[in-house]
């Protein structure tokens, strides 16, 4: 009888539906959502109120009531921010309402499939680099080619690993994606073959043979397209911050750098940064990693 749609803008905003649970009932509402809770950091909640009337409270970490509401199909709940503490305080005999969850256009697929956020650099670049055909080089199970599509680039996926893309094409064919492209390759050896206006590679190329670096780094220069972008994030070995992981390559101070003259060096740092991964005490491996957003030329 209700069926509500979630819209992937509201209120003139860009956050992103993921999630609709189903239309509560009198005899259906959770004993939960009746009890003080927050909203999950990057989560916005939207009640909607379809049929009889339903009392709302705002409240303060330690229960204490802000604002006390009474919502209607003709007055609707607002939306909820990350984390504010509320609860349901009470409802009428013919409550019929229904809760979804929205979130940034980043967050979305990490909301709705798990996957990790996408990389830092990747949102930043593609901020500023008009939306065109993207490469993703190792993209593992696609947190940065959903994002590019999400930002309206055609995108190519590339990795070695088959579980990786079966997953990836899971999502892709549960959202109903077109514009993706999928293919397992091996980036050592790796032919590109077309023309690109952005080609990513990020934490990956510590994992390849370090006679392929070269060749792979010459691949992507002469698969841009004038004016398009390469973006590498890739771990260093440095003085001050030693490798002490056994990756089978990592970057020289500099090294990215210089295989890039000639190209507009849009960004470019070796910042220290943290692995995932910790060490004998507990604390996440610091290392530095190579960053280069670069645009080639137009002659």
């Amino acid at each position: 009888m209700y069926d509500v749609i979630c819209d992937t803008q509201i209120s003139g905003d860009t956050l992103i539906c993921y999630k609709t649970l189903p239309v509560w009932h009198h005899d259906t509402l959770p004993a939960a959502f009746q009890q003080q809770h927050n909203t999950q950091p990057g989560t916005w909640a939207q009640l909607t109120i379809l049929h009889g009337t339903l009392e709302f409270a705002l409240l303060t970490e330690q229960g204490e009531v802000t604002q006390r509401f009474t919502f209607d199909p003709e007055h609707q709940p607002p939306r909820i921010a990350p984390q504010q503490w509320h609860r349901i305080v009470a409802f009428s005999p013919d409550i019929a309402c229904q809760l979804a969850f929205y979130c940034e256009p980043a967050a979305y697929f990490h909301k709705k499939y798990q996957l990790t956020l996408p990389h830092s650099e990747v949102i930043e670049a593609a901020g500023i680099i008009p939306p065109g055909r993207a490469l993703d080089l190792g993209c593992g199970n696609g947190r940065n080619v959903l994002y590019l599509h999400q930002q309206g680039f055609s995108v190519e996926g590339w990795d070695k690993h088959a579980d990786s893309l079966a997953n990836l094409q899971e999502i892709i064919n549960a959202d109903d994606l077109a514009g993706i492209t999928l293919a397992q390759r091996d980036l050592n050896g790796v032919s590109i073959e077309r023309q690109y206006d952005f080609i990513v590679s990020t934490v990956v190329m510590m994992f390849l043979q370090p006679e392929s670096i070269a060749p792979l780094l010459q691949q992507m220069q002469q698969a841009t397209a004038p004016g398009g972008y390469n973006l590498i994030v890739a771990a260093m070995d440095s003085e001050d911050y030693p490798c002490v992981m056994p990756f089978p390559f990592t970057f020289r101070a500099g090294e990215l750098r210089d295989a890039y003259a000639g190209w507009e060096m849009v960004k470019y740092n070796e910042n220290p940064g943290a692995l995932h991964k910790t060490d004998a005490r507990g604390e996440r491996i610091k290392m530095r990693f190579a960053t280069l957003l670069a645009r080639k030329g137009r002659g």
